[in-house]
């Protein structure tokens, strides 16, 4: 479907419009897009994804394109989260009848929640690919020590973990009873530190300017300043961590599932995206950053991955190229109550029922994590056919979570 709102349509100078795929959402974050829109930065227009919905810094499911300037809080602290899938070539009938013991498997093999890798050489191979980058930040922003613990054996041995919140590791089945291999996760503790640390920055550097920002979390680095050739660097290593992160833990979990299921091979090139991220593109004439925070990139038959939540079908998609989305779409359902209202509002039993027929945690643990805290990916996704068309349809018979 096309765009269903445009604020400030006919903007002042100074103001640019903001184009929304979606009629639900909150005024808050209403107020945080009107916020960005009015940054002179800001390239065009600004885009809202079907998914969008309140968040810190930017709104989650915006795409933000700026000239000559990047704003760190709009990118935020867990810098290239993204999706990773691979089709294998088992079905369904080949899966053991309890996949509980291979849910107990792969949390064993992948590191969880606050987990990480007890050897620091566990991922020696690709940890040497990131070093000379992590020895370089370290050694410009000495900072960034002071906020992690162990720091130079942190992010080694966060490589291919999963983290907490709502990453994941699931294993899916298609329209056809294929098996699909599918996780989310970031750049862990160096990417939160990374994020902090030129946020603050940022804050600092506009500080004599904060009376022409609507919003101190919108503050900036432009080109050709203070800190912008850093924070670039900084946040191209984080989100090569993030993809290597992935592409690490989807080798860990091949590899359990060779150790229990039968032999097979891989039948899909794997999908590698980021969804909370900066990059460089041409749009509307211009050359600029462009800053997708809870959006994919969805260029002319590119593939993608929209995953919804515990207990909801996600989707692998090819890009149709939308000029007004910035060739972007939804990363997700997208929350529509924060966690802390989930906890309230919803018990165990909730979560049970919701989730019922896959192996997943059902404790108190991730009751933030309800698949009725998120909008219903099947309208988002129908709210979406101007930017992408769907590939293959997944339903999950196994979650990890965190």
């Amino acid at each position: 479907m096309p765009v269903k709102m445009v604020l400030n349509k006919n903007a002042p100078p100074g103001t640019v419009p903001v184009k929304i795929y979606t009629d639900e959402i909150e005024p808050a974050a209403l107020q945080q897009l009107k916020n960005i829109a009015q940054l002179p930065i800001v390239h065009s227009h600004v885009a809202a994804m079907p998914d969008v919905h309140l968040g810190k810094g930017a709104t989650v499911g915006s795409v933000i394109p700026t000239v000559s300037a990047i704003i760190p809080a709009a990118v935020g602290v867990d810098i290239g989260c993204g999706m990773n899938a691979v089709r294998i070539s088992l079905h369904a009938h080949q899966l053991p009848d309890n996949l509980k013991a291979l849910r107990d498997a792969i949390e064993v093999k992948v590191p969880v929640g606050f987990g990480r890798h007890k050897m620091v050489n566990a991922r020696e191979f690709a940890c040497k690919r990131l070093a000379p980058g992590a020895d370089r930040l370290f050694g410009k922003y000495p900072e960034l020590l002071k906020k992690l613990r162990q720091p130079q054996q942190t992010w080694v041995t966060q490589l291919g973990t999963l983290g907490g919140g709502n990453h994941f590791i699931e294993i899916c089945l298609d329209e056809s009873n294929a098996v699909w291999v599918m996780l989310h996760s970031g750049s862990r503790g160096i990417g939160n530190a990374i994020g902090q640390h030129f946020i603050q920055l940022a804050k600092k550097d506009m500080a004599g300017h904060m009376h022409n920002l609507p919003d101190r979390d919108l503050s900036y680095f432009s080109e050709g300043c203070g800190h912008f050739d850093g924070y670039v660097e900084a946040l191209n290593w984080a989100q090569e961590y993030a993809r290597v992160n992935r592409q690490e833990m989807m080798k860990l979990v091949l590899g359990c599932l060779r150790q229990h299921l039968p032999e097979f091979t891989l039948t899909s090139e794997a999908i590698n995206c980021h969804h909370n991220y900066v990059v460089r593109e041409e749009h509307f004439g211009r050359d600029v950053f462009v800053t997708r925070k809870g959006a994919i990139s969805a260029k002319q038959d590119q593939l993608g991955i929209i995953p919804g939540s515990m207990g909801a079908r996600s989707f692998i998609v090819r890009g149709r190229g939308n000029a007004d989305s910035f060739c972007s779409c939804a990363h997700g359902a997208g929350r529509k109550m924060s966690r802390t209202a989930a906890r309230k509002r919803f018990t165990r039993r909730d979560l049970e029922e919701q989730t019922k027929g896959i192996q997943c945690r059902k404790d108190s643990g991730v009751i933030d994590e309800i698949p009725a805290a998120y909008k219903d990916i099947d309208q988002v996704m129908q709210s979406q056919t101007d930017l992408v068309d769907v590939v293959h349809t997944l339903r999950q018979v196994i979650c990890v979570k965190g």
